[in-house]
């Protein structure tokens, strides 16, 4: 997921099997794509800098496995997983991604 800190809302996310530079990538084309494309965003890797540069996109980095760098997301997680995920069963990726999308939009 991207958050928009000014905000906080998504502005973009993804679903996926691999949490790997992919996902991310991804993301950020979801990202790009939007009329309402802002920046600055919080993304890290070679390969996802790389594309940010072309769009003239500075990333920002956390220190790796410093969760407080990251509080804003983190924080989302966390009410995501608690008022929605915990409390559905989710067997799909169908499903997950339904209730994401209700949490998120309703």
């Amino acid at each position: 997921m991207i958050q928009d800190l000014f905000n906080n809302e998504i502005v973009a996310w993804q679903l996926s099997k691999r949490n790997d530079v992919q996902l991310v990538l991804d993301t950020v084309e979801q990202w790009t794509k939007k009329e309402t494309f802002r920046k600055p965003c919080s993304i890290r890797s070679r390969a996802s800098n790389t594309r940010l540069e072309a769009f003239g996109v500075k990333g920002s980095h956390s220190r790796k496995a410093t969760c407080l760098d990251n509080a804003s997301i983190e924080s989302f997680f966390s009410h995501l997983k608690t008022e929605k995920l915990y409390l559905n069963q989710c067997n799909s990726e169908v499903e997950i991604r339904q209730a994401v999308e209700d949490y998120m939009y309703n």
